[in-house]
């Protein structure tokens, strides 16, 4: 058996959970509700759980505190990644990301063509990395925070994950900033 057939244990990572919505509380959040179900039933930590409106420092600032929290592995947004004038939750994203994954959205736009059709075009999400933490932008419905979940995240999320997987490289992704 090689090293690359050896099999690996489940690491849980420490996840937070960010609605970017003007009308939506604790009561409603269906689609925050679905992300924490979904890693919790994965395994994962919640690690925080918090609903903001629309707006972009405020979105920016959220996500810069849970970076800077060590108990937080990844953040996963959901709401604010279409295309009118107050979604603004992608170039919050932005403003915080170090290094944008590119690959993300195109990925995320592939399975949603799957289930939506042409009306995937509209979606903005996107995946990025801050000092050492993982940040994903989702759509504000409950399929799409299925969809990303269910056929994106919860795989690369997962340290058994092969080839490759986000969690085996999660030590590295700040080594940028020990280096002397």
């Amino acid at each position: 058996m090689t090293d690359a057939d050896e099999p690996r244990a489940f690491v849980p990572v420490r996840i937070a959970v960010l609605t970017v919505s003007d009308t939506r509380t604790e009561n409603d959040d269906r689609s925050g509700d679905t992300l924490v179900e979904r890693l919790q039933a994965a395994g994962h930590i919640l690690a925080s759980r918090a609903i903001i409106q629309d707006d972009r420092a405020a979105i920016a600032a959220a996500l810069r505190n849970w970076c800077a929290d060590p108990e937080v592995d990844v953040v996963i947004s959901t709401g604010g990644t279409g295309l009118t004038g107050r979604d603004v939750t992608v170039e919050a994203h932005r403003d915080v990301y170090e290094k944008e994954i590119d690959a993300f959205g195109t990925v995320f736009t592939h399975v949603s063509m799957a289930k939506i059709g042409t009306s995937a075009v509209q979606s903005r999400a996107t995946g990025g990395v801050a000092e050492g933490t993982y940040l994903f932008a989702l759509p504000g419905s409950p399929s799409a925070c299925r969809d990303a979940w269910d056929e994106i995240l919860v795989k690369q999320l997962d340290y058994r994950h092969k080839p490759c997987n986000f969690v085996e490289i999660m030590p590295r992704l700040d080594e940028h900033l020990r280096r002397k």
